[in-house]
C-alpha cells in the first residue's frame, strides 16, 4: 500500500512539474507575454493570497515564527527562491526546454559544492569524479546544441546556482532550528518574501515596457490562461513539499530524471525543438552520472538505516549496568 501511495505521489509530481514547464514556455515564447519577472511575481502573488486564506480560515495550522527567525532564515531563501523562478523562467524566451533539462543535470554538481562550501555535503574524491563526469557530459550537450544562446545558458546556470544554495540553506537555517513547515505554511512565508523581491528587477526591466504594451493593446490578459497557470504552480508547490515530507529528496531526485526524459520528449513533439544526436550523446554521459550519484546517495542511506538498526538492537539486548558495571534495577 505505501508503494502504491509513493507512486501516486511522484506521478503527481512528475505531471505538475511538466505541466507547469511547459505552460510557462508557452506563455512566455508562443502566448505573447514574455515577461518572466511579471508571470514569476503572479505566480507567488496568487500562492500568497492562497496560503493566508487557509491559514486565516483554519484549513492549515499555523506557525509561530519570531521577526528574527523570520529576518534570519526565511528572506534569504525567500530571496533565492525569487531568483531561481525568474531567472529559470527567464531561460525559456531563449532556450529550448529539452535543452534546459538537459542544463538542470548540472544541479548534483551545483549542490555538492555549494554544500561542501556551507559544510553540508562531506567532500570525496569518488564524489568529485561523478560530478566531474556530469558537467563533461553537460559540456557535450551545450556543444551540440543548434540553439545555443548564450545569455539563456547563463540565465539558466544562474537559476541552478540560486536553487542548490537555497536547497542548503534550507537544511541549514530552517531544519537545524527545528522548523517544520507544510506546503501551505512554507508557502505563507516565502511567497510574500519572494514577491517583494522581485518587485525590485520588475521596477528596472519589466514594468516600464509592459505598461506600453497594454496600454497599446498589443498584449490582452486572458484571465482563464494565468490563473490556470498559477493555480498549477501553487499545485506543483504543493506536490514538491507533499513529495519530500512522505517519501524522502532523494526520491524526488531518481523522479526528476524521468520527469527530465519526459520533458525532452514533449518538447520535440509540441514546440518542435531541435535535439541532435550529441545532444542527447552528452546528456547520456551527464545522465550515467546522476545515475551512479543517486545510487551512491541509496547506499549511504540503506547503511545509515542499517546502522541505526544495529545500534537500536544492541541497546535493547545489552543490560543496563550501573557506575561499577552491575545491572541496574528498572523498578
Amino acid at each position: 500500500m505505501r508503494s502504491i501511495m509513493n507512486l501516486a505521489y511522484v506521478s503527481v509530481w512528475i505531471g505538475l512539474s511538466g505541466t507547469v514547464i511547459l505552460y510557462n514556455k508557452w506563455i512566455l515564447s508562443y502566448f505573447g507575454f514574455p515577461y518572466p519577472i511579471a508571470l514569476t511575481m503572479w505566480h507567488m502573488f496568487f500562492s500568497s493570497c492562497l496560503a493566508f486564506i487557509c491559514i486565516k480560515v483554519g484549513w492549515v495550522q499555523g506557525v509561530d515564527m519570531s521577526s528574527q527567525t523570520y529576518m534570519k532564515a526565511v528572506v534569504p531563501i525567500g530571496a533565492l527562491f525569487a531568483g531561481t523562478l525568474w531567472l529559470g523562467n527567464a531561460a525559456y524566451l531563449y532556450l529550448s526546454v529539452s535543452f534546459i533539462q538537459m542544463l538542470k543535470a548540472l544541479m548534483p554538481v551545483a549542490v555538492f559544492g555549494v554544500g561542501c562550501a556551507l559544510k553540508t555535503e562531506t567532500f570525496s574524491m569518488d564524489t568529485l569524479g561523478n560530478m566531474i563526469v556530469v558537467t563533461i557530459g553537460v559540456a557535450i550537450a551545450s556543444y551540440g546544441e543548434i540553439n545555443f544562446v548564450v545569455i539563456g545558458v547563463v540565465l539558466q546556470l544562474l537559476s541552478v546556482a540560486c536553487e542548490s544554495t537555497r536547497l542548503t540553506l534550507v537544511q541549514i537555517l530552517l531544519q537545524r532550528r527545528g522548523l517544520k513547515l507544510n506546503p501551505v505554511t512554507t508557502m505563507y512565508y516565502i511567497a510574500p518574501c519572494s514577491f517583494v523581491f522581485l518587485c525590485i528587477p520588475f521596477a528596472f526591466i519589466e514594468m516600464v515596457p509592459l505598461y506600453s504594451n497594454l496600454m497599446d493593446g498589443k498584449i490582452v490578459l486572458d484571465f482563464p490562461v494565468f490563473i490556470s497557470n498559477a493555480g498549477a504552480a501553487f499545485a506543483l508547490n504543493m506536490a514538491v513539499f507533499l513529495l519530500i515530507g512522505k517519501t524522502s529528496a532523494l526520491t524526488m531526485n531518481i523522479a526528476g530524471v524521468v520527469k527530465d526524459w519526459m520533458l525532452i520528449a514533449l518538447s520535440v513533439l509540441l514546440f518542435h525543438s531541435a535535439v541532435t544526436p550529441l545532444n542527447l550523446g552528452g546528456y547520456l554521459v551527464a545522465f550515467g552520472g546522476v545515475c551512479y550519484y543517486n545510487y551512491k546517495k541509496i547506499q549511504a542511506m540503506q547503511a545509515k538505516q542499517a546502522q541505526a538498526v544495529a545500534a537500536k538492537a544492541a541497546n535493547v539486548e545489552a543490560p543496563l549496568l550501573g557506575t561499577k558495571g552491575l545491572p541496574v534495577s528498572t523498578k
